[in-house]
C-alpha cells in the first residue's frame, strides 16, 4: 500500500498543538447570527388544528412551509421543531449549494441513466430558484455563485479530471473548466493540488444558520405557525376522520395532511427506520485570515473545495476572511444512535487541523477559532429520497448524505406534489418514484459500515482501485462514502 499527500507532508505536532489551543465547540454559523434570529419560539401547548403539518425546523421543512404558503396564502401550515430553528444540520454543514439532486453526476448515472439528462436540468433550475429567492423574499443569507473546485490530491485522480472534462464536453457543457496544476495554484495555491476541474455554474456557497433563520423569518411573515422544543411523540391516523394527528408531551396538531422531515433522526414511520444511519462529519473553522495570510494562498474567486478521495476533505471561505476545513473522517455508531457526546472526538481535530497544513503550509501559526460536528443522514442510493404514507396524507423526504442544501428545496416542491396527487416532472422521476434498499440491522450495520470505511480507505492508498467489498456494493448499488 502507498501512502497519501497528507502521510507524506505531516506538520509537526507543535504546529496542530497551537492551532487548536483557542478552539472551542461551538458552531460558527450558529454564533454568528444576529440575537433577533435566534429568539426563541413557544412551545406547543394544547390542541392546533391546521391544513398542513409539519415535523422538522430545518431546511426541508422549512422549504415546504415557504413554498405551500406561495401556492396557497390561506393555507393553515403549523411547524413543529424538537428543538430549536435551524439547530442540526441545516445550521451546521459546510455551506455548499450544489446543483446535482444526485450526488454527482456519475451516482446520477449510475442509478438512473434514463433521466440524467432531466435530474441535471431540473437540478440546476432548482439551484436557480434558490439564488432568486433572495431577491424574491427578500432574504439575506451570503450567497456566491461561485463554482466549486474538483481537486486532485494524488497522481491517479488526475486521470479523473480528464475523464471528466470529456464527458462534459462531449455533452456541450461549456460550464466545466479543467485547470492543470500550474493553473489550479492561480486560483489557490496548495502544493497538494494538482489539477481541477472548475464547475463554474453548477454550485455557490452561502452561510447555512442564515438561510434556515431567514426561511423561517419568510415563513411565519407569511403566517406559518412554527413551535419549538415540541418533539413529536408518536403520529396517528385516523380513517374515520381522514385526520393526521401529531402528538407532543405538551399537546397536539391534528391536520389534513403532514410532512415528515426529520432528517437524521428517528422517523415517526416504522417503515422508514431502517432508511438512513447517521454518520458524523467534523469541521473546523480558523480565526480571520490576515491580509497577507490571504496573499499567500489566493482564493480571489472564492470557490467551494473538495478534493476527489473517498475520504474526501472540502473546504471554502467565509465572507469574514475564514477557511471552513471539514471532512475525511465519517464515523459510524453502533446502534445508529444519534447523541451530542459524539461530536467531541479530539482525533478527528487532530487529523483535520494536520491535513489543513499540510493543503496550506503558508498559513502555519494560523489558529482554529471553532470546532464542531454533525450528522448526516446516509442513505444506500447516496441521495434522497421521498414517498407518501398513511393512504397519502403523510409525505416524508429523507437521506440527504451531505449533499443537501439544495435539494432540500427540491423535495419540498416534490413532496407537496405528491401530497396534492398532482402529476409534474418531479413525481414521474424514476428517483421520486423508487425507495432505496434499506440498511441491514444491528450488528450487521455496523458490520458492514466500518468494513466499506476500511475498504474505501484502502483504495485511497491503492491508487484509487476498489477491492471486492466496493465493487459487490457498486454492482448492488449500495452507496457509501465518506
Amino acid at each position: 500500500m502507498g501512502t497519501t499527500v497528507y502521510e507524506r507532508r505531516r506538520p509537526a505536532a507543535s504546529v496542530i498543538d497551537h492551532s487548536l489551543a483557542p478552539t472551542r465547540q461551538s458552531v460558527f454559523w450558529i454564533e454568528d447570527l444576529a440575537d433577533d434570529a435566534r429568539r426563541p419560539r413557544a412551545r406547543l401547548e394544547g390542541a392546533r388544528v391546521a391544513d398542513l403539518a409539519i415535523v422538522g425546523g430545518g431546511y426541508t421543512g422549512l422549504w415546504t412551509a415557504v413554498l405551500a404558503k406561495r401556492a396557497d396564502p390561506d393555507l393553515r401550515v403549523v411547524l413543529l421543531e424538537a428543538r430549536q430553528v435551524g439547530w442540526a444540520a441545516s445550521g451546521r454543514n459546510g455551506g455548499f449549494c450544489e446543483a446535482s439532486l444526485t450526488h454527482g453526476r456519475e451516482n446520477g448515472l449510475a442509478r438512473w441513466p434514463d433521466e440524467i439528462d432531466e435530474l441535471d436540468r431540473l437540478g440546476l433550475a432548482n439551484l436557480d430558484a434558490i439564488e432568486a429567492s433572495e431577491a424574491e423574499y427578500g432574504m439575506r443569507f451570503d450567497f456566491e455563485r461561485n463554482g466549486s473546485l474538483d481537486v486532485a490530491v494524488e497522481p491517479h485522480q488526475v486521470e479523473w479530471l480528464h475523464e471528466a472534462a470529456a464527458d462534459a464536453a462531449s455533452r456541450g457543457d461549456g460550464t466545466v473548466r479543467l485547470l492543470d496544476e500550474h493553473q489550479l495554484r492561480e486560483q489557490v495555491d496548495s502544493p497538494a493540488y494538482l489539477g481541477a476541474i472548475w464547475n463554474t455554474r453548477t454550485s455557490a456557497i452561502l452561510h447555512p444558520a442564515k438561510l434556515a433563520a431567514e426561511l423561517a423569518r419568510v415563513a411565519e411573515e407569511a403566517g406559518v405557525e412554527i413551535l419549538e422544543h415540541s418533539p413529536v411523540k408518536r403520529l396517528e391516523t385516523h380513517g374515520s376522520t381522514g385526520t393526521v394527528q401529531l402528538i407532543t408531551e405538551h399537546g397536539r396538531v391534528d391536520a389534513e395532511r403532514a410532512v415528515l422531515a426529520t432528517n437524521v433522526f428517528p422517523s415517526l414511520l416504522t417503515r422508514n427506520r431502517l432508511m438512513t444511519v447517521p454518520v458524523y462529519d467534523y469541521v473546523l473553522m480558523t480565526e480571520p485570515l490576515t491580509a497577507e495570510q490571504q496573499a499567500s494562498i489566493g482564493w480571489a474567486n472564492r470557490q467551494g473545495i473538495g478534493d476527489l478521495a473517498n475520504q474526501f476533505h472540502y473546504s471554502r471561505m467565509t465572507r469574514d476572511g475564514r477557511i471552513l476545513y471539514g471532512g475525511y473522517d465519517a464515523i459510524y455508531h453502533y446502534g445508529g444512535r444519534v447523541r451530542e457526546e459524539y461530536e467531541r472526538r479530539p482525533e478527528s481535530f487532530r487529523t483535520l487541523a494536520s491535513h489543513f497544513f499540510t493543503t496550506y503550509p503558508q498559513l502555519e501559526g494560523l489558529t482554529f477559532t471553532h470546532r464542531w460536528a454533525g450528522a448526516i443522514d446516509t442513505s444506500t442510493q447516496f441521495t434522497a429520497f421521498t414517498g407518501l404514507a398513511r393512504e397519502g396524507r403523510v409525505a416524508y423526504a429523507s437521506g440527504f448524505t451531505g449533499l443537501g442544501v439544495a435539494s432540500t428545496r427540491f423535495m419540498a416542491e416534490t413532496m407537496l406534489d405528491l401530497l396534492a396527487g398532482r402529476e409534474t416532472e418531479r413525481t414521474r422521476l424514476k428517483m421520486v418514484r423508487t425507495r432505496p434498499l434499506p440498511f441491514p440491522p444491528e450488528p450487521a450495520a455496523s458490520l458492514g459500515i466500518n468494513a466499506t470505511r476500511w475498504s474505501l480507505d484502502r483504495a485511497d492508498h491503492n491508487g484509487g482501485r476498489r477491492n471486492m467489498l466496493l465493487k459487490t456494493l457498486d454492482a448492488l448499488g449500495l452507496g457509501f462514502d465518506s
